[in-house]
Parts: C-alpha cells; sequence; structure tokens
C-alpha cells in the first residue's frame, strides 16, 4: 500500500529513520539481518533505548505518558523497524498485559506497573494457554483459592513464551466454578519469583528455547494483583485478545522476511540468472506482496477503528490473525525455496552465535530451514486458524 503521508506523517518518518540510525546497536542489527538467535539482553537493550524516547509504548494514551500515535504512525512506525533490522518487540507489557492495567487496573497497580512497562525495565509473559485448554481458553482449570487476603494458585500453563526471562506473568485463573466456564475466571498479574513457579522449558527441534511450562504450587498472590473483579476475567482478557491477534498481524515480520525473500532470491540462481528473474518464481514473489499489502490496508483500518473507540470485534481481529500468520508462513516458504539445498545442513554454532564453526553455504543459508520449521506453529499459537475461522463464521456470518 502506498500511503498518501501528510507533511507531519513524513517528518515522523524521517524522524523514526534518524533514531534508529543512530541508536540501533550495530550487533543487534546484524542478528536480526541475519535471522540469528536474539538474546533477552538484545531486546532489553533496544526495548529501553525506545522507553528512553517514550516510543516503547507510543501508541499509548497521553493520559498514561504514551504519544498517542495514529494507526499510521504505528504503522510508519513498524514497517521502518521491520526494513532497518529492527528486533520484533516483546509485547506483552505494551501492547496486551499495559492496555487491561491502565484500562481496568486500579490506580495503585497503574502507579506500580506502567512505567516499568514504559521503559522495558520489566519482561512480562502470558499464562493462558493449559494442556487441556488450548484454543477452548474457557476450559482452563488452574485455580485460584480464597486464602484470606491471598489466592493460592496451582495448576499449569503450557507454552508460555519467554517465561525463562519473564520478571511478571498476567495469567487466566479459576477462582469458581459456573454454569457458563467464563464466569469462573478471574485475571491475575503474578511476580514470577514467588515461591512455589517452577519453569521447565520446552526446546524445539533445532535446540531453541522460547517456550516452556509453568508450573503453580500453592503460589500465593495477593488479592490486590487482580485485576478488575473476580470471576470478570473473561471480560478483560477478551479485550486483551483482540489487541494480541491484531499483533499476530506479523506486519513488522514479515516486512523483514519479504525484504529477505528478495535478497536471496537476487543472488540464488536458476538457469544460470537470478531467481528472481525466473517468471514463476517472481509470479509467487508479487502474489505475497499483494496479499501483504492488502492486509496492511485491513490492519490500518482496525486501529483506526480501536483509536476512534470503536471495538475492534471478534470476527474482524480474527481475519487479521488468520492472514497475518498465513501470509508469514508463505513468505517462509518461499524464503526456504528460494535458498534450495544450501538450506539442508544444520549449523548450530552459527545459528545461536556459539562457536566459530566454518559456513557451510551462503549466509543466507543458515536460518532458512529453522525458521520454517518454528513457524508452522504460527497458526496454532495466540487461537488456531480453525477457531478463528468459527469465530468469523458466529460473529460475521451469523452461523
Amino acid at each position: 500500500m502506498e500511503l498518501t503521508l501528510s507533511l507531519q506523517e513524513q517528518a515522523f518518518a524521517h524522524e523514526v529513520r534518524a533514531f534508529i540510525t543512530g541508536n540501533l546497536p550495530v550487533d543487534i542489527e546484524k542478528k536480526v539481518r541475519l535471522d540469528h538467535h536474539i538474546e533477552r539482553d538484545d531486546h532489553m537493550r533496544w526495548q529501553q533505548i525506545l522507553g528512553q524516547r517514550g516510543w516503547f509504548t507510543g501508541a499509548w494514551p497521553r493520559e498514561h505518558d504514551g504519544h498517542a500515535w495514529t494507526a499510521v504512525q504505528s504503522y510508519i512506525f513498524n514497517t521502518i523497524a521491520g526494513e532497518m533490522n529492527c528486533p520484533e518487540l516483546q509485547v506483552f507489557g505494551p501492547s496486551m498485559v499495559g492496555p487491561v492495567i491502565y484500562t481496568y487496573g486500579t490506580p495503585e497497580q497503574k502507579a506500580e506497573h506502567l512505567p516499568k512497562i514504559r521503559d522495558s525495565s520489566v519482561f512480562w509473559c502470558q499464562g493462558y494457554s493449559e494442556p487441556a485448554a488450548g484454543s477452548d481458553l474457557a476450559a482452563l482449570s488452574t485455580r485460584a483459592d480464597d486464602d484470606g487476603d491471598y489466592y493460592l494458585v496451582n495448576g499449569q500453563k503450557i507454552w508460555t513464551s519467554y517465561a525463562h526471562w519473564a520478571d511478571w506473568i498476567f495469567c487466566l485463573v479459576r477462582t469458581s466454578r459456573e454454569e457458563r466456564n467464563q464466569r469462573g475466571i478471574s485475571f491475575l498479574l503474578i511476580d514470577m519469583k514467588t515461591p512455589g513457579i517452577e519453569v521447565q522449558p520446552i526446546r524445539m527441534m533445532d535446540g531453541s528455547h522460547s517456550l516452556n511450562a509453568v508450573f503453580f504450587t500453592n503460589v500465593r498472590v495477593p488479592k490486590h494483583n487482580r485485576i478488575g473483579e473476580e470471576g470478570k476475567g473473561w471480560t478483560y482478557a477478551k479485550f486483551l485478545l483482540e489487541h494480541e491477534r491484531v499483533e499476530n498481524a506479523n506486519l513488522r515480520f514479515i516486512t523483514q522476511e519479504l525484504l529477505k525473500l528478495r535478497r536471496i532470491a537476487s543472488t540464488a540462481k536458476s538457469k544460470s540468472r537470478p531467481l528472481i528473474d525466473d517468471p514463476l518464481f517472481s509470479a509467487k514473489v508479487s502474489a505475497v506482496e499483494a496479499q501483504f499489502k492488502t492486509l496492511e490496508v485491513g490492519v490500518l483500518r482496525l486501529l483506526s477503528n480501536i483509536q476512534a473507540g470503536v471495538p475492534a470485534g471478534a470476527g474482524a481481529s480474527s481475519f487479521i490473525k488468520v492472514r497475518g500468520t498465513e501470509i508469514a508462513q508463505r513468505v517462509l516458504e518461499l524464503i526456504l525455496e528460494a535458498t534450495g539445498p544450501d538450506a539442508q545442513p544444520y549449523q548450530p554454532e552459527l545459528l545461536f552465535g556459539t562457536g566459530t564453526a566454518e559456513l557451510i553455504g551462503p549466509d543466507h543459508s543458515v536460518t532458512p530451514a529453522s525458521s520454517y520449521f518454528w513457524r508452522r506453529a504460527m497458526t496454532i499459537y495466540g487461537g488456531s486458524t480453525e477457531i478463528q475461522k468459527n469465530i468469523m463464521a458466529k460473529h460475521v456470518l451469523g452461523l
């Protein structure tokens, strides 16, 4: 989509490019450009640099010390950040629990948590999925039993991204049994240092570690860490999920991967000419780029509605989530196709930056297979595609 930017928006785009050029650490930019493993310190360093500028939470309202970015400004920032090889932001704080806290939290909760999210001094993770309640989130069974001024939390969360890095976790827990499962759920903020929390890694087939199982055994959580009313957590969870699915459009990630796809296809050869000049392959690239432009239009429309006070709606946010993840997967398929046999060697020392092994193949050959296999999960996490289609059928088509 070729936006016609106002003079103010053009100035903002120039400001973003200048800031990233002058402040993005060189070592982090290289890791992102080569798609190498990003550590907690890499994320925190960059996010704290953004936090000093007020840009880690740039879309927050001004009354919560944000910059009240418009939908176009958010789009500009994310697009340029993708083009310039910035790390993906860890959005659990600024885009998920942060808006829940400033919308539904108490003054004390806002004072405690919002400043630490703004400056990225605290890393958050999300405790939603459970072994027996993945896409059927309302079937969760982790309990929070009344213990005076505390809850005693017992249960397990699964596929918890970056729980091994996190300082705090926001959790859905069951505080009562009601006729409808959703009515007995509460929303808790839990300090990950609390006794009784155990984090077990779930390693991927390439050796990477981002996912975890989190166990709670008689974890004492102060009741003042509950968001809103007891038993009304489903309301806050739905609010958060609409924001999460917009994030799962993956605009920044797709932008970076499309640039990578064109770079690889410009150097790879097909019948003694660049692969990108092959009409069949070029048509595949053009098709996915067109799909991405359509997705960008949908995300901008959705963000504009949200900022105008119009609820995102389950159907719209589900559509964004489905198309974003499918397009991202398609781009990775084409990167793997363009890399060809060079993607076959498994080179963990280069992937994780842990040694000095000699590179096999071109620079871009280290990560395509790893990225492709890991990102097959995109159409499962954050609400599987099948569940999202059911939501759209119900809320949009009335089926």
